[in-house]
């Protein structure tokens, strides 16, 4: 599959430092601050096609390509959850990049991750194996005004270090499922 390579220099917008700067504050005066995030996911009905719905926003759209048996009129879970990670690491980049006074041209990140998938969610090969993906790739390209090489390899590696999603994907994280009985 052929990834277009996106340059984002000559519509690259800002973000705002004093608002970033006052979320930092706030972050350092309530450290203990918890928010609970939500989403919905609701079956069309049409194959493995889902609607998942996050705050007031048009649904985000999840399916299966033809080799699982779905339509191919999304990206499956297992790439939006890359495209989660890799958004949450190009966020992270970025807002580093505008608290340490540089003007960020471009940022890409490239994510590639190994998945076996013989199991079939529970009704194909169950012989014991690692379930889900059991390796990640992530590649950051970023060019940003005012920032050496190094000091943009440790741009990149501190992204990584606070970014929500990658921990949630590299520490265990307790999860409950239930049926609602409602």
């Amino acid at each position: 599959m052929a990834v277009t390579s996106l340059k984002t220099a000559a519509t690259f917008e800002p973000i705002d430092k004093t608002g970033l700067q006052a979320l930092a504050e706030k972050g350092k005066a309530d450290p203990s601050a918890v928010r609970t995030v939500r989403c919905k996911t609701v079956a069309e009905g049409k194959k493995f096609r889902h609607q998942n719905y996050v705050r007031n926003l048009p649904a985000h759209i999840v399916d299966e390509p033809p080799a699982l048996l779905g339509d191919d009129t999304a990206p499956n879970p297992t790439e939006a959850l890359l495209a989660a990670l890799g958004s949450c690491v190009a966020v992270g980049i970025q807002a580093n990049a505008v608290a340490r006074g540089w003007t960020v041209r471009s940022i890409e990140v490239d994510l590639e991750g190994d998945i076996n998938i013989t199991s079939v969610w529970g009704v194909g090969d169950l012989s014991p194996k690692p379930l889900g993906l059991t390796a990640v790739r992530i590649k950051a390209r970023v060019a940003a005004d005012g920032a050496t090489e190094a000091e943009l390899d440790e741009l990149v590696a501190h992204a990584a270090m606070w970014s929500p999603v990658l921990n949630t994907v590299q520490n265990p994280v307790p999860v409950s499922v239930a049926r609602d009985h409602g």
